[in-house]
Order: structure tokens, then C-alpha cells, then sequence
């Protein structure tokens, strides 16, 4: 009894309160033994997940560099830009493949580990010490010399956001791509088509369909690289001395002959005055003639319909010396166009050569200065959805232009437009000045504040409600499928007493707003403390001419279901009238934006004219000013092709097959383009 004493004291002495403490103390240092053991394990599972995922990474990095490849695969170096670290810290270094996150020191954070290089095509990562060597399997852009389009199959370095529903599968056994480390074989992606392949699977694929990629579910939208040429800074700068030194020689000889052609016009006239006193058939000729000899393509005075301003003769047989002075104007002008056409031509990186007739590329602006401001983002998944060559970016310093030439000699293509009502405004004034027979229709993804006119054409009312249907995948299939409607522009000159204009004329596409809008959109002044009265005043403090249906996000101001107003028409974007509102103040403007309250209509017009007495804030689509007292004279400058969400899929496919069938039948030369246009024109009135 006393050995048992002796060998297990603490039993034979402790209650069983303390029995029951120190029960539960034993249960307590288990269940902590157990979780630090299930940690221990989720760590090392983690971590032989990662040195796996690394080793399978290193395997597809040695299979891209295999020299003993069957087929030839275009190469591109990246395109590297600075960004900070915090920006990539879940991503891998695609030439050392260790992560970009720096690791943990006491030490302060040297400049090489704040920042990392990034390329803007592909989404690859890199340290900056690493870059020099990363291997050349960015998005080649250019494949001139290559007779189909090679797959570029490379590692996902960035999570894509935009992907078809088809490919989470192999393309080839038609397997699930799984992404953990029990997988199986790693996954490729071709950054042309999208499709993902096991790396496995490639050598089965390659020898049977020899890697050419047939661009995928957007073929029509790309701009295919065997179309790209990729051009030298020397060959730019020497192909545009040498255009402008034919321009030159072409300009000195149709001066010259311009100017004998007058001489002899001249003495013509002396012959006939001399016998009848009558000019008028002389000078119609010599200001249809001359202009068309200097300019070498187009009269003076071209009209928006593609009609010409020809001179008149005045009553006492003398000629117009507006006429006179207009043929040296035009040259002026001309000049300059052909100066802009040199400035854009040394800016060119690529050009597109020998595209098909059948080609429908689509052409991307994106203003990053727009709204939430994420063009940096929209960029680098477009680039990956498409050709970067087909993606411009808009800033200060480089405007639609660069992007029109580019595309200047593609027959059919559409253009997607990245912002707000600003933004499309932009683009379709560049469009104007590129004289268009028939101008390409324009699609809006909206990334502005407003977003009206996106709101009117079923685009959305931002980037938020893009992502929530589908994102830029199926933007790119709507737009595929979207109906060419037509869109009203508007001419605003602003002029003194005298009728004289103040300064260059202004476009109007969705609506001008004069008073308690203007200034709200202004922002400058603060009249509501200094003359709190007119927070009550009901009298009308703002006028609206509306031209589309959308108004400060959304606000219907015309309502075409209101038929209290039996005279006034149902509005319309297309038929080339004007709609008049008032609103009585900045409290009728906030509960017109919930819907409390309407406008009051005041009338219609094909061109309205309005007059300040005193100095006004003045906002056109939402770019305002303070405006000086003068006289604002609107009229139609002329109508622009837009693109159309149609919510019915047949209509949308019905409008696309006879979008397709009327631009096949210009490319055969059964219709020309203004018949064309014209087609297009009616189609668009009836479908909407």
C-alpha cells in the first residue's frame, strides 16, 4: 500500500474537484497539441504546393526555350513599365519565377524593391534587376511573313477577369484545367485565342494541327498580325520625307497648271465681255476648275451631304472676291491637312498592309482620365483580348486621330469607345474631319460619370454594370451582334450682336443646359449663400435643349409617355429636332434625379437660337464654362453611325447579318458607299 502510495501521490491525495481540473487542463493542452499539428500540416501541404507549382513552372519555362520545337514560333520581347509593388506582391517574377513581394527586413526598403517592372501587353511581372533576361513570349502583334496565325501559348502570369465560358477546358483532351497543385499537368493559355491547353497535351495538338490558332471566339474583332507591319523610326521618318516631297511636287504642278489654266480663263473672259457682257458661264466653270486642281480630290466648300458651294455671279458682271480669295484659303488648308498627315505618319509604329475585304477589326480609344479613371486596367484586358496594335490610348498630347490614320485603310471597321459623354464626343469630331464616306458606327463602354448618351444606346450606365453582365467578353459579343442606328449632331455658334462668331464653334451630341445645370456642373460660384431667396423661387432658372433621352445619369426630361402636351412630337435621337426644357432650380433638379418631379416642356425646333442678356454658366455634354453675353445659334452639323445594344437577339443578329450583307455587296462593287450609307441609314430608322 505504501509503494502504491508512493508511486502515484498526486491521485491518492487530490479531491475530485481538483481531479476534474486538471482533467480538463489535460483536455485543453490536447486540443492545442492537435491544432498546432493540423497547422503544421496545412503548412507543409502549402508549401509543397508552392515548390511544386514552382518546379512545374520552371518545366514550362525550359519546354518554351526546347530549340528542338517542330513548328516556328513568333517571338516578342516585352513591353516594360514601372509599378509599384504593392500591385504584384501575388504574383511571380516570370524569369527568376520567385515572388515579387520583397521578403520581410528590419532594414529600410531600398528604391529596387518598391518598384517592379510590369509589361502593359501581357500582365507579366518582373524585378527590376530581372527584366534584362525574361524570355521574349510576350503577345507578338506582328506575324508579316508567317501564312496562318501560330498560337502563342504562354503561363498565366495575371488572373484573367475576362474569359469565354469554354475555357476552363484542355482545348485538346477537353479536360478540366484544375488550378491546384493535384492537378496534373500545369496549363497553358494562348494569348490570342484564350483557350488553355495542358502543357502535356501540346505535342499531341502541335502534330496534328500544326499550332495554328484560328483566334477564337472574336476572329471578326481582332486585328489579325499577319496584317501588322511593324515599322522602323528610320523607315517612318524617310517614308514621310518622301511623301511630303510628292506631296510638295504634286502641289507645285497643280499650281501651275491651275495658274495658266486662269491665264487663259482670262482671256476668254476679255473676249466674251467684250461681245456679249456676260461672264456668269465663265465663272462657274473657273471656281468649279480651280480648287479641284489644287486640292487634287475635293471642290470648295464641301457640305456635309457631299455637296459644293460654287460661286455666283454678281449683277454688275464683276466676280465675288470671296470666290477669289477662297482657292488660296483652300490651299492653306489643304497644306495643313497634308502637314498633320506628315505629323501622323512620324508618330506611326505600325501599318496594316493587304487586309482583306472581309476584315471587320475593331478600333479601341481609351481615356484613362475618365471617371473612376481605370483606363490602365481596361487597357492591359483589351490588349489580352485583342491586339494592342488596335487599342490607343487618349491623352493630352495624342487624340483619335493617330488611330484613324492607322485604320485609314481598312474598308470596314467599328470603333469602341472607352469613357463618357466627353470622351464619345471626342471621337466622333475626329470621325467628322476624316470626311468618311460611310463612317464606321461606334460602340461606348461606359467609363465616364454620366454616361447618358452609353445610357440611351443600351451600353450600361458604368463599368459596374458591364462587370455584372459578363464583363469584356460579352461587351465584345454584344457588339458583335449590335444594331447601327443613327445619332443627331449639333453645331453651336456662339455669336455676338453683330452676328460674329466669338470663337470656334462647338458640337453638341446629347444636350446644352444654360443656368442652375450649368453652374452646378461649374462649380465656381456660390450664389445659394449669398442669395438664399432663390432656393424658393419657383420661376425658370435653367434651360435644357435635349437631344437624346438621358439626361444627369438617367433622368428622362422630354418623357414620351406624358400626352399632356398634344402639340409637341415624341422625342427622338434621329430626327433631326431639338427638344426645349425649363427646370425651375437646383431643387427641381435633384428631384428630377429620384424621379419626383418632370420637366416643362417648352418647345421644339430644328435650329434654336437663344440670347444672354448677362453672363451665364454654359455646359455642352457636360463640359461647362462661364459664358459672356451673347447669342447661341444651334443647328444640325449632320448624323454619326452608333452601335446599339439590342436586348432581343434576333433583332441583334438580323441587324448584323444585314450590316454584313450590305458592306460585302460595297466590297463587290454592287452598291457604291453612299448607297450604302444610304441602306444603312434606313435600316437604322426602322429597327429603332
Amino acid at each position: 500500500m505504501d509503494e502504491e502510495h508512493m508511486l502515484h501521490p498526486s491521485w491518492t491525495d487530490k479531491g475530485p474537484a481538483e481531479m476534474a481540473a486538471d482533467s480538463r487542463l489535460f483536455i485543453f493542452s490536447c486540443v492545442i497539441a492537435g491544432l498546432i499539428g493540423i497547422l503544421t500540416i496545412l503548412y507543409t501541404a502549402f508549401q509543397w504546393r508552392r515548390n511544386i507549382n514552382l518546379t512545374w513552372m520552371k518545366a514550362v519555362a525550359r519546354s518554351k526555350k526546347n530549340p528542338k520545337a517542330k513548328h516556328k514560333v513568333p517571338i516578342a520581347p516585352h513591353t516594360w513599365e514601372l509599378e509599384s509593388v504593392s500591385r504584384g506582391k501575388n504574383l511571380n517574377c516570370c524569369a527568376c519565377l520567385k515572388p515579387m513581394s520583397p521578403s520581410q527586413t528590419l532594414g529600410p526598403m531600398v528604391a529596387s524593391d518598391s518598384f517592379i517592372h510590369r509589361c502593359r501587353i501581357c500582365g507579366a511581372a518582373a524585378h527590376l534587376s530581372c527584366s534584362s533576361s525574361a524570355h521574349k513570349d510576350c503577345k507578338c502583334v506582328s506575324m508579316i511573313g508567317f501564312e496562318h496565325v501560330m498560337h502563342q501559348w504562354a503561363v498565366q502570369w495575371t488572373e484573367l477577369t475576362d474569359q469565354p465560358d469554354e475555357a476552363s477546358f484542355c482545348s485538346y483532351c477537353e479536360e478540366p484545367c484544375s488550378g491546384s497543385f493535384l492537378g496534373g499537368s500545369p496549363v497553358w493559355c494562348c494569348l490570342w485565342c484564350q483557350r488553355l491547353l495542358h502543357v502535356d497535351c501540346h505535342s499531341s495538338m502541335s502534330s496534328e494541327t500544326g499550332d495554328i490558332c484560328d483566334l477564337g471566339p472574336f476572329r471578326r474583332l481582332i486585328l489579325s498580325p499577319l496584317y501588322v507591319k511593324e515599322l522602323s523610326p528610320s523607315s517612318g521618318f524617310l517614308s514621310s520625307i518622301t511623301h511630303g516631297a510628292n506631296e510638295f511636287a504634286s502641289s507645285v504642278r497643280a499650281t501651275i497648271r491651275s495658274q495658266s489654266k486662269k491665264h487663259k480663263h482670262d482671256n476668254e473672259t476679255l473676249i466674251d465681255t467684250s461681245g456679249n457682257g456676260s461672264i456668269s458661264d465663265i465663272s462657274t466653270e473657273c471656281t468649279s476648275d480651280t480648287p479641284q486642281n489644287i486640292n487634287g480630290s475635293h471642290s470648295i466648300g464641301d457640305n456635309c451631304d457631299g455637296g459644293v458651294n460654287v460661286g455666283t455671279p454678281l449683277q454688275d458682271g464683276g466676280i465675288d472676291k470671296k470666290m477669289e480669295s477662297k482657292p488660296s484659303f483652300k490651299r492653306s488648308g489643304s497644306i495643313n491637312q497634308k502637314d498633320e498627315s506628315q505629323a501622323l505618319r512620324m508618330k506611326q509604329k505600325y501599318e496594316l498592309i493587304d487586309m482583306p475585304p472581309d476584315a471587320r477589326p475593331l478600333l479601341v480609344f481609351i481615356n484613362k482620365k475618365s471617371g473612376a479613371q481605370r483606363g490602365d486596367s481596361l487597357r492591359q484586358r483589351l490588349n489580352l483580348l485583342l491586339n494592342p496594335v488596335q487599342v490607343f490610348e487618349l491623352s493630352s498630347t495624342q487624340g483619335p486621330e493617330i488611330g484613324l490614320f492607322v485604320f485609314r485603310k481598312v474598308p470596314h471597321f467599328r470603333i469602341l469607345v472607352c469613357g463618357g459623354d466627353g470622351t464619345v464626343g471626342w471621337v466622333l469630331d475626329a470621325i467628322d474631319k476624316q470626311n468618311f464616306i460611310s463612317p464606321p458606327p461606334v460602340a461606348i463602354l461606359p467609363a465616364g460619370t454620366g454616361n447618358d448618351l452609353a445610357r440611351v444606346l443600351s451600353w450600361g450606365g458604368g463599368l459596374g454594370s458591364v462587370e455584372k453582365q459578363g464583363g469584356l467578353c460579352t461587351v465584345l459579343q454584344h457588339i458583335e451582334h449590335a444594331a447601327v442606328t443613327i445619332l443627331d449632331r449639333w453645331k453651336v455658334a456662339i455669336l455676338n450682336q453683330q452676328g460674329k462668331q466669338l470663337q470656334s464653334p462647338k458640337f453638341m451630341n446629347n444636350y446644352l443646359g444654360i443656368g442652375c445645370d450649368a453652374k452646378v456642373a461649374l462649380d465656381i460660384h456660390n450664389l445659394r449663400e449669398e442669395n438664399p431667396e432663390k432656393f424658393y423661387n419657383q420661376d425658370a432658372e435653367g434651360v435644357l435643349v435635349a437631344n437624346i433621352g438621358s439626361y444627369m445619369g438617367g433622368v428622362d426630361l422630354w418623357q414620351n409617355e406624358d400626352e399632356t402636351y398634344e402639340n409637341l412630337d415624341p422625342q427622338s435621337m434621329h430626327d433631326k429636332i431639338l427638344e426645349v426644357v425649363s427646370i425651375s432650380g437646383t431643387w427641381h433638379l435633384g428631384t428630377l434625379q429620384v424621379g419626383l418631379s418632370r420637366a416643362r416642356r417648352l418647345a421644339q425646333g430644328q435650329s434654336i437660337k437663344i440670347q444672354l442678356f448677362a453672363a451665364f454658366p454654359v455646359q455642352i455634354d457636360g463640359e461647362p464654362w462661364f459664358q459672356q453675353p451673347c447669342t447661341l445659334s444651334i443647328s444640325h452639323h449632320g448624323q454619326a453611325f452608333m452601335l446599339k445594344r439590342t436586348t432581343e437577339e434576333s433583332l441583334g443578329h438580323a441587324a448584323a447579318i444585314v450590316t454584313d450583307v450590305l458592306e460585302s455587296a460595297e466590297t463587290n462593287h454592287v452598291i457604291n458607299a453612299s448607297q450604302k450609307r444610304a441602306l444603312l441609314q434606313e435600316m437604322a430608322l426602322r429597327l429603332t
